[in-house]
């Protein structure tokens, strides 16, 4: 093992100064600059998808009361028109204690107003930029039971912080979705380079294709490093001339700055060696270039479809599409980025690495095996 691992690093090596020692890569890591455009506009409709998102309210009662409240609402959205219209209106029986169930909810931006209490004591509760959705909960109360409820702001849950969270969260699924697809897919025309020179028959005769294949992957992993580096120095930069501590503010991610990077790094680092395995897996079992493109479209496929469930689950961390997203070895990275910029608890992430690591050790065993059965299939001899 100690011999394959010293193996594997000579081949890394060698691979990570062939493709940065060349003019060719610095087009590569400018690369971006072309990208710059839609990335522009992903992020923008990130931010409209934010802005936009409007919160629901909800309505806390005793079973035998919420059938009137229903219909309460169906009858008061139905002459309450004018936009923004009225907010979408949840409701359930308490689970616990009503009051304290009420701020829970705001806390964890779940609702923006609360209407909860028996007839005859309602209450709302409300974030405070939710004025206007208090308002229709207080109108609520008043067309089922004719009674006036106190309404009060919550100092509970700061809107713009859970807004800003969410942001963060899809910020850092669209990045490293940006990242992966650039970085990963090199695996596959560099493999395709090398078996067109029949340079990787000459590795293979020379060390073990196992080695060969972890020192493809390490040499591309640390390729991803040096290009992140770059563009992360670039990005801090231009935050400091354009407002400096400001600028980096309105990332606010709930566990702070530097835990957020090194937890991002740690998941990019586990999502680039999962799909860079899959690349050279596919990849190696294919013997023309065409062959090589027709191999690499339904993974480039897999990549947008792990982006999208991770996106979906991003604003909603605890929810089965969240869940799912953060169980799901392909998209865990991913949405566990998110779930970072939002803030669960460290237990998560430990159990997040556990989990990715498993996975990352039975893939690696399969694309290794898989990457030798090309080579061997290519006339390699080993």
């Amino acid at each position: 093992m100690t011999r394959l691992l010293r193996q594997a690093l000579v081949i890394a090596r060698r691979d990570f100064t062939a493709i940065t020692l060349t003019p060719t890569f610095l087009i590569f890591l400018l690369a971006p600059l072309f990208m710059f455009a839609v990335a522009t506009i992903g992020s923008l409709g990130a931010v409209q998808a934010i802005e936009g998102q409007r919160q629901s309210v909800l309505v806390l009662a005793a079973p035998d009361e919420l059938a009137r409240l229903r219909a309460a609402e169906r009858e008061l959205r139905s002459v309450v028109g004018a936009d923004p219209g009225p907010p979408p209106v949840d409701f359930r029986s308490p689970r616990g204690v009503p009051v304290e169930e009420a701020h829970g909810e705001l806390r964890r931006g779940e609702a923006s107003a609360v209407l909860f209490g028996p007839p005859g004591d309602r209450s709302v509760v409300h974030i405070p930029a939710a004025s206007r959705d208090a308002t229709y909960l207080r109108l609520l109360a008043s067309a089922a039971t004719g009674e006036q409820p106190q309404v009060r702001a919550s100092a509970a849950a700061p809107p713009t912080a859970a807004r800003d969270h969410q942001g963060t969260a899809f910020g850092a699924v669209f990045l490293m979705f940006l990242l992966s697809l650039v970085l990963a897919s090199q695996a596959i025309s560099t493999l395709a380079e090398e078996r067109n020179n029949k340079v990787i028959e000459i590795l293979a005769a020379a060390v073990p294709l196992e080695a060969v294949f972890l020192g493809k992957l390490l040499g591309l992993l640390g390729v991803a490093l040096v290009f992140s580096a770059f563009w992360s120095t670039v990005g801090l930069a231009a935050a400091s001339s354009l407002g400096g501590a400001e600028q980096l503010d309105a990332i606010a991610p709930a566990i702070g700055l530097p835990a957020f990077a090194a937890l991002f790094l740690g998941y990019f680092v586990l999502s680039f060696l999962l799909l860079g395995a899959v690349f050279l897996g596919v990849g190696a079992q294919a013997g023309t270039m065409r062959e090589i493109q027709m191999l690499s479209l339904p993974v480039t496929i897999f990549q947008v479809a792990m982006f999208a469930l991770a996106s979906a689950g991003a604003n909603a961390p605890h929810s089965t599409i969240g869940v799912t997203a953060a169980v799901f070895p392909f998209s865990s990275p991913f949405a566990m980025a998110a779930r970072a910029a939002i803030g669960v608890p460290a237990w998560q992430h430990a159990l997040a690495f556990a989990w990715q690591l498993l996975w990352l050790a039975l893939t690696i065993t399969v694309a290794a095996r898989l990457f030798r059965r090309g080579v061997l299939k290519s006339g390699a001899g080993r």
